[in-house]
């Protein structure tokens, strides 16, 4: 009764925004105003129910009231009176018809907060864990247990900065806005081309370290069935540990103190076998393997559709769970090898504090990226007022499971005999190729890329066909080009530069720059200054974050 003598023109309560007005997700009668027609007035009960002349007397009441103040002047809206519970709203058409609406859309398509979770940590969880014990190598392993706890943190707030963005916009629905709709909002087509742009680096970066990668099991793969079906002994071929869990240096002339010279004789002797050299010649892992891909690939990513692939994405989750396990089957097998040097380097280990740490940082900067699609996530969670809470679990289960695999590899990592500075960007590559455990890891993550590859490939033609030429499929002739474009750059890296660890630093930190850093800082404190609400505390902490991207960058480079 008191809303109801309240004036026709009266303006917006007080703690009302305009923001929630305009989103999709909340039916609140005081902050949306659709078509209200009653369940008496609903002739027929079929999926598009015919609607009698009382129900659109009721829409042209609605209608009047939406014309008494000019169409851009939000603050006149039917009464409350006029628009019944929300329980029982229907969204009428001038065709007749009218459609339920389910507040909070349809319940039985989203998801509760435990899927949602496992969804996102699923999501973050790729190629990157397997470079997390070098990037601590780098780093010293009490710095870069403090820089991979502190990455966390940030990128878990910048990331909760784009959740919120499109809420930040008045008088416009935002419900079906991605972050990159907000940068053209806030920065016109330079926001949206930049954004595009540092997306295609983070997406095409992916694929060519799914290159070097699946290059790289295709051929260790290959070198364990051809040695165990011509019975081959590789034992020795290795400098390294000896025992059944054995861990090799693959490159021990690099190391300082690496024995250099047992290495080359140890593998001379072992491939003096004329089979073996023809294996070796035809099987390489850079000069041959990286083109034996294109056969398999390059026709998978000029299917149209990608639903096909995407069948197969449970395959990343079971993946992560085995390397886990494998973690922990070595770390009880080898045992715990540290020494705390905190400035020094030793033969066996490195400093706590090295100054190689932003080699870190431009990989958890990938590894914890998952902003560009965390809007589109989080719209299928049952409960939308547990985003934020689920957001940041996410987070906490993806840091811990980057400690633990990081933290034990590097612990268990048995130095003496070997330097920690032995550590490849790729652990498995620390161990051999006859390793049981180590080649069902490698096969299941090469099958695992191998589904996840066109789908990634579908994301850059989608994007930037799109962008372009409209379609997500022009013709076969572009999307060919395209292809061709993306697999060479995957198949130069695996010949010429297959590290792993610093092409994910790169592209992690340059992606990084924009969507993590730079624009979700730029478009909360230009919101904040709009509404009158940007003080210094906060201008300065955003500013800092952004001067971290561009030192992140910066570091790669000089480090």
């Amino acid at each position: 009764m008191e809303d109801d003598c309240k004036p026709l023109l009266g303006s917006v309560r007080t703690g009302e925004s305009y923001t929630h007005r305009g989103s999709t997700d909340s039916l609140d009668s005081r902050a949306k105003r659709p078509f209200h027609v009653e369940p008496r007035n609903i002739v027929e009960n079929t999926p598009q129910e015919r609607v009698t002349s009382e129900a659109s007397v009721l829409s042209s009441r609605v209608h009047y009231y939406s014309k008494l103040t000019a169409s851009s002047d939000r603050l006149l809206s039917p009464p409350d009176h006029v628009i019944p519970a929300p329980q029982e709203i229907y969204v009428y058409s001038p065709l007749g018809t009218a459609f339920k609406v389910s507040k909070g859309g349809d319940v039985s398509s989203k998801n509760p907060s435990i899927v949602t979770i496992f969804a996102i940590w699923n999501t973050m969880m790729g190629t990157s864990i397997l470079s997390i014990p070098w990037g601590i190598k780098q780093a010293g392993f009490t710095l870069g247990i403090l820089i991979l706890i502190s990455m966390g943190l940030l990128t878990l707030y910048c990331c909760y900065r784009v959740l919120k963005a499109p809420q930040s916009i008045p008088y416009i629905d935002t419900s079906d806005w991605e972050f990159p709709d907000v940068c053209k909002y806030y920065f016109g087509k330079f926001g949206q081309w930049s954004s595009l742009v540092f997306s295609m680096v983070s997406l095409i970066g992916a694929m060519v370290v799914y290159w070097v990668l699946m290059s790289n099991f295709l051929f260790n793969t290959g070198k364990f069935i051809h040695n165990y079906a011509n019975n081959v002994s590789m034992s020795d071929s290795d400098f390294g540990t000896n025992g059944s869990e054995r861990v090799i240096c693959p490159f021990p002339n690099s190391i300082p103190g690496g024995n250099s010279s047992s290495f080359n004789m140890n593998y001379l002797s072992a491939s003096n076998s004329s089979d073996t050299a023809l294996f070796d010649r035809y099987w390489s892992k850079t000069n041959t393997v990286p083109f034996y891909l294109i056969v398999l690939l390059l026709p998978l990513l000029n299917f149209r559709s990608a639903s096909f692939f995407a069948r197969f994405t449970f395959l990343g989750t079971i993946s992560v769970i085995y390397l886990i396990c494998l973690v922990t089957w070595k770390a009880f097998h080898l045992g715990i090898h540290l020494e705390f040097h905190w400035l020094d380097s030793t033969q066996f280990y490195v400093p706590e504090f090295r100054l190689l740490f932003p080699q870190l940082t431009g990989v958890l900067t990938l590894a914890f990226f998952i902003h560009n699609c965390i809007i589109t996530l989080m719209k299928s969670n049952k409960h939308q007022e547990n985003n934020v809470r689920d957001l940041s679990v996410a987070y906490l289960l993806v840091g811990l499971t980057y400690l633990y695999v990081g933290v034990l590899i590097f612990a268990v990592f048995p130095s003496p005999p070997l330097s920690k500075d032995c550590i490849e960007p790729n652990f498995l590559d620390n161990f051999p190729s006859c390793d049981v455990l180590v080649f069902v890891a490698r096969t299941c993550l090469l099958f695992q890329m191998t589904t996840v590859y066109p789908l990634l490939g579908y994301l850059v033609r989608v994007q930037m066909m799109g962008q372009f030429f409209g379609k997500h499929y022009p013709s076969f002739f572009h999307v060919l080009t395209l292809n061709i474009f993306i697999v060479g750059a995957g198949v130069l890296m695996a010949k010429f530069y297959p590290n792993i660890g610093s092409i994910i630093r790169y592209s992690g930190a340059t992606c990084g720059l924009a969507l993590v850093f730079v624009c979700p800082a730029m478009v909360h404190m230009i919101s904040l200054k709009r509404r009158g609400d940007l003080h210094w505390p906060s201008a300065i902490f955003h500013s800092f974050l952004i001067l971290l991207g561009v030192a992140n960058v910066l570091g790669q480079f000089f480090m």
